[in-house]
């Protein structure tokens, strides 16, 4: 073999050998910046699921303190204290209505909408050419 072939075998050789050093490289590097990425993201969701567990015993505290108010007793304590002068309801003075609130509430919102109470306006007509 010629010496020219043997340097030419070298220089790919050494080429080829720069190449897979550089790929394996990126490839560390890349793996390296995933496993950043995957911890910063691992954090992130630590810190948003403390804030839902705190916002959710916060919901929790006000349920139970709305609930302690709304008892018949400490009501009427309150009306009491307060000289508010509010009476127990009546039985007559409670309607109860069948059906579904929702649907219930839709219509009467929506009463005026379907031309309910709208009267359509009477037109004549003259037409020409025609004897009455």
């Amino acid at each position: 073999m010629h010496a020219t072939s043997r340097h030419a075998f070298i220089n790919q050789l050494l080429v080829y050998t720069l190449v897979m050093i550089c790929f394996s490289g990126s490839i560390g590097l890349s793996t390296v910046w995933l496993r950043h990425q995957i911890s910063l993201t691992a954090n992130a969701t630590k810190v948003l699921a403390a804030r839902i567990a705190e916002v959710e015993r916060r919901i929790d505290e006000t349920t139970t303190v709305i609930e302690t108010e709304q008892d018949p007793s400490i009501l009427q304590r309150r009306n009491a204290e307060w000289h508010l002068g509010l009476v127990q309801l009546g039985q007559e003075q409670i309607v109860r209505l069948a059906g579904d609130p929702v649907l219930r509430l839709a219509a009467k919102r929506n009463r005026g909408l379907y031309s309910d109470g709208i009267v359509p306006a009477t037109v004549s007509l003259r037409l020409a050419g025609l004897n009455p």
